[in-house]
């Protein structure tokens, strides 16, 4: 580790502003072909829940669905230091777990999943229309996490990301490559994070 690696963590430790308990990190299926991605990855994963992270996801965008079985057999397999649940663009089953991965599992087909499943329970007499409220919405979501601050290597576009649970999350984007990602990118995202306050749509 580096002598501006070590400031980085040392300012953070000793910060009185809090830390992202779920940290998002937003990729493309690009990002996973360069050479090292993976083990990257786990680099994530690990100086996440260094930094007091209880749950990380990671949204991969694809363009090519015909690349999605290669990526999940990919990331089910990468060594990581908690449990991982991957989702794929046709698994609508919820996922629970401190590691949770979407390959392109958009966030406007896993809404309109939840809306549908709810006119269900509508049309079989379950649920009143005018009774269902944000907490009837986010049960029937895939992820049931509220990011609190999502990153983005590359460029300022999150594609279609988690779009009811990022609706208050911290945005942090960096020009640096997925594949140029390091520790102190990490770092300096979090540093970033503190120096916010937030709203919540207040």
């Amino acid at each position: 580790m580096g002598l501006y690696d070590r400031y980085l963590a040392t300012r953070l430790r000793f910060s009185d502003a809090t830390l992202p308990a779920v940290v998002a990190v937003v990729l493309t299926e690009r990002d996973l072909l360069e050479q090292g991605a993976y083990a990257t990855l786990e680099d994530c994963f690990e100086w996440a829940f260094e930094f007091g992270a209880e749950q990380v996801v990671v949204y991969v965008s694809v363009l090519d669905e015909g690349v999605v079985g290669t990526l999940r057999a990919e990331l089910e397999r990468v060594d990581a230091p908690r449990t991982v649940a991957v989702r794929g663009p046709d698994d609508d089953r919820r996922a629970d777990a401190p590691i949770l991965v979407s390959i392109g599992l958009g966030g406007k087909h896993e809404f309109a999943t939840a809306v549908r499943n709810l006119a269900g329970e509508v049309e079989a007499g379950e649920l009143a229309p005018e009774k269902i409220d944000e907490a009837d919405i986010e049960r029937e979501l895939v992820f049931p996490v509220d990011p609190d601050l999502v990153i983005k290597t590359g460029a300022e576009r999150l594609s279609d990301f988690m779009i009811w649970q990022s609706v208050y999350s911290e945005l942090y984007f960096t020009d640096v490559n997925w594949r140029d990602f390091r520790r102190r990118e990490y770092l300096r995202a979090l540093r970033d994070y503190q120096s916010r306050q937030r709203r919540f749509g207040r």
